[in-house]
């Protein structure tokens, strides 16, 4: 589950100041700021989760190329740096040593040989999936706190995002 905000609250700061309101940097701009809260609900969520990998002995990075090829085979190495919110150098780094470690295989396309296709292997499908389970289970405990409206609504609301950035860079 989700720590608490990080913020101490009105009536803690009243305590804490013998009854003096204090205004602090939580109560301003920051706490209201969509891009500074959707970085901190990030930064909160995944650091919960990434710390779970260790369980696994995996790699954010890692976890990142597994989780993004399960569901989308033959990917490209630019398709999968921008899913998995990597730079390109250092996802091709990972990938050499996950293909190494026989999780992944590169395949040129018969369309262009210069153009390689990204698969999971066996073992890499075998490697994600307790992972994967994990990861479900880590989101339904953080959004058991809503009703299935608002958990509707949180998802559809990054979506829109998330497209609306997309769109946004490729201007």
């Amino acid at each position: 589950m989700l720590k608490d905000s990080g913020w101490p609250s009105m009536a803690q700061r009243k305590s804490a100041t013998n009854g003096r309101a204090v205004l602090t940097a939580g109560d301003g701009f920051a706490r209201s700021y969509l891009a500074y809260l959707l970085a901190r609900a990030s930064f909160n969520v995944s650091n919960e989760f990434h710390a779970m990998l260790k369980t696994w002995r995996m790699t954010v990075p890692e976890w990142r190329v597994l989780a993004c090829l399960t569901d989308v085979e033959g990917l490209s190495v630019g398709e999968l740096a921008a899913m998995a919110l990597m730079k390109q150098p250092r996802l091709t780094k990972v990938l050499d040593r996950m293909e190494r470690d026989g999780l992944l295989k590169r395949r040129s396309t018969a369309s262009d040989r210069r153009r390689v296709a990204l698969h999971l292997t066996a073992k890499g499908r075998t490697r994600v999936a307790p992972v994967l389970l994990a990861a479900r289970t880590h989101e339904a405990d953080l959004l058991a706190q809503f009703t299935s409206t608002e958990r509707a609504t949180i998802k559809h609301a990054l979506d829109l995002l998330i497209g609306r950035a997309g769109r946004s860079a490729a201007d």
